[in-house]
């Protein structure tokens, strides 16, 4: 008899204290978290890079080798060209570029993202005020009091029920979902980087390449009223009985045919001009640029080594965030096989006397946990957590391309510039003997013991290395500006928002 006793004291206890106890329970294990840790991959790094030896460098100064404490480029990468025409451009990439902005408003959709999978850590509380008016024999039975409020005829009952469902994180799914949506986020705030820096780096190329068609007009439109003096000079000639009518036909010739390279060059500068345009979130019809040629030599760019390429670049950045965000994927398919558990509780005010409603005597409550739990699923978890692996692998292979192709960018402009260089040093000799070939040559045609040919041959090779030099020094500053945009443009990983800035409040 004192044991029956004693048990049913123990399961009335255990009755009315379980809820607090499987909150107690459910609390204590949010500390369990299924699946793998994070660890960034291995990527292959170079201890230096092979474009980029003193023996490469010693006849050049475009660019300049760089210790691991040495300054990279910071900021405004594009003002080490002291061109303020090219400096108010490129501030308005960031502010009017529509990719950019693009860009910009998938962060705050991703950002946004976050807040949402951290709200499933919490309880949701929800409520739906109600009047039922029913009518019937078997009565009615009011929930808060839980007895019959009427037999037969109508009966009205006011409810203002309040309900809580929190579902307890007991093998980490929920935060690694968080932690994967903000890794996500990262990634897409590294994206944002990645596109300002590309196209800011794209206008800066098309700048130069436009101005290099300025160079390349500046230089035909010379060589145009130079071939006209020529051919006044022959038709003199021609008139005193010196030259002959073919010298005349074979300098008119030479004249309209680079007149008409001058007029097709306009095309490029127009095309370059609008691309420029629509860069900076303008309308071709709205902007211009007024004609100046390319004269400027590639300044110096820091390339440090390449272990720092890794936090230098934004879109490594964001390729390794997509890894850490994959791998939260499989702590989540993995946490799929054990059983989830629910605390529902409701509690508020019943009554079938509206005056009555919202007094002590008509308040109801109630509360209890649910486990559940899959049975069978036809291996359909093994499978996703199998989807989630190769993902996972996939996401890795990407980012170790990643690497390898920031290597590759970096390691072809430093050869481009190299090359380049010792290119222009050729080719401003190879100028300077055409000159002067074209001076003799014109002096022998003035004293008669050459025909007019030989003029126009040393004419046209003056004019082919001088347009070859304006195109080397063109192709040396958009190598230039490759390299910087190879080598990240002076961001850091260090500037991508903390996990805690994404959770703030949005305004």
């Amino acid at each position: 008899m004192n044991f029956r006793a004693s048990l049913s004291t123990r399961s009335a206890f255990f009755t009315s204290r379980f809820p607090e106890l499987v909150l107690a329970l459910m609390l204590s294990s949010t500390a369990c978290t299924i699946g793998p840790r994070y660890s960034r991959p291995s990527a292959p790094v170079p201890p230096d890079y092979k474009e980029q030896t003193p023996e490469a460098f010693k006849e050049t100064s475009d660019w300049k080798q760089a210790s691991p404490s040495d300054g990279a480029i910071k900021g405004k990468w594009w003002e080490i060209y002291n061109d303020p025409a090219l400096n108010a451009l490129e501030d308005q990439v960031a502010i009017s570029n529509q990719n950019v902005l693009a860009a910009e408003a998938n962060f705050r959709e991703a950002r946004a993202a976050v807040r949402v999978a951290r709200s499933g850590l919490f309880p949701t509380v929800t409520t739906g005020p109600g009047m039922t008016v029913s009518s019937g024999r078997s009565g009615l039975v009011n929930p808060g009091s839980g007895q019959v409020s009427g037999s037969g005829g109508t009966a009205t009952v006011y409810t203002l029920p309040v309900d809580v469902t929190y579902q307890a994180d007991v093998w980490g799914s929920i935060r690694r979902s968080v932690t994967a949506a903000a890794d996500t986020a990262l990634a897409s705030a590294a994206d944002l980087e990645n596109a300002r820096l590309s196209y800011q780096a794209t206008l800066a190329e098309d700048y130069f390449e436009l101005h290099g068609v300025d160079a390349q007009k500046h230089l035909l439109d010379t060589t145009v009223k130079s071939y006209r003096e020529y051919l006044e000079l022959t038709k003199y000639r021609y008139e005193s009985g010196i030259a002959s009518e073919g010298d005349v036909a074979l300098a008119e010739t030479q004249l309209e045919t680079t007149n008409a390279q001058l007029i097709g060059v306009g095309v490029q500068r127009a095309q370059f001009e609008h691309a420029i345009a629509i860069l900076v979130g303008k309308a071709p019809a709205e902007f211009s640029l007024p004609e100046v040629p390319l004269s400027m030599t590639p300044p110096e760019v820091p390339a440090g080594v390449p272990s720092q390429l890794l936090e230098r670049r934004p879109d490594i950045a964001a390729s390794e965030r997509n890894v850490a965000a994959a791998n939260e994927q499989i702590g989540i398919a993995k946490a799929a096989f054990f059983p989830t558990v629910t605390l529902s509780g409701a509690a508020g005010f019943a009554s079938s006397a509206f005056l009555q409603w919202l007094t002590w005597p008509s308040r109801f409550w109630s509360v209890g946990p649910q486990l559940a739990e899959t049975l069978f699923d036809a291996g359909k978890r093994r499978a996703q957590v199998a989807e989630m692996q190769a993902a996972y692998d996939s996401t890795v292979a990407t980012y170790r391309q990643t690497v390898l192709t920031a290597f590759q960018q970096v390691e072809d402009n430093l050869a481009a510039l190299r090359i380049l260089a010792e290119q222009a040093a050729a080719e401003d000799k190879a100028v300077k003997a055409a000159k002067h070939s074209l001076d003799v040559t014109t002096a022998q045609y003035e004293s008669g013991t050459t025909d007019y040919l030989s003029v126009i041959s040393a004419q046209a090779t003056v004019l082919s290395d001088q347009g070859t030099a304006v195109t080397i020094l063109t192709n040396r500053m958009s190598a230039n500006v490759l390299l910087i945009e190879a080598l990240g443009g002076g961001w850091n990983a260090s500037q991508l928002p903390s996990k805690p800035s994404l959770t703030a409040r949005l305004r």
